[in-house]
């Protein structure tokens, strides 16, 4: 029991992670750009317009992404009880699939950097 209930509170971390970081992105970038907390990515550091335009895209993603992941674990319960090697391979299972979540969220993130700003950072102007 005491593997179950270590599994659950690992699994829970990225979800937690993502829906706080999620929020608070939502509300605010970090107020500066910089090389060691936020979404850093080349595109997004071009300028203060992509780094907010960034987070906020991103951090929309993150907490949407963290709320259904936080349900995921609910999976866990249907080995609670078992074999450890049950229980580790179900957490290894969600952890991969958090992961490419997490990961996952760089690319629309990316293409929206790109759709909305040229390669300097400028906004683009699509009038239809």
């Amino acid at each position: 029991m005491a593997f179950w209930i270590f599994m659950v509170i690992m699994l829970l971390l990225v979800p937690i992670i993502m829906i706080a970081l999620g929020k608070y992105f939502i509300k605010s970038a970090p107020k500066e750009i910089n090389m060691v907390f936020g979404y850093r990515t080349s595109m997004s550091m071009k300028n203060k317009e992509t780094w907010q335009f960034a987070h906020h895209y991103c951090g929309t993603r993150w907490y949407h992404t963290g709320r259904i992941l936080f349900i995921s674990v609910l999976l866990m319960f249907f080995v609670m009880g078992k074999d450890e090697d049950i229980i580790g391979n179900l957490g290894l299972m969600i952890i991969v699939v958090q992961m490419i979540a997490l990961i996952g969220s760089m690319f629309p993130t990316e293409s929206a950097l790109r759709k909305n700003f040229d390669e300097h950072g400028t906004r683009r102007n699509d009038h239809k």
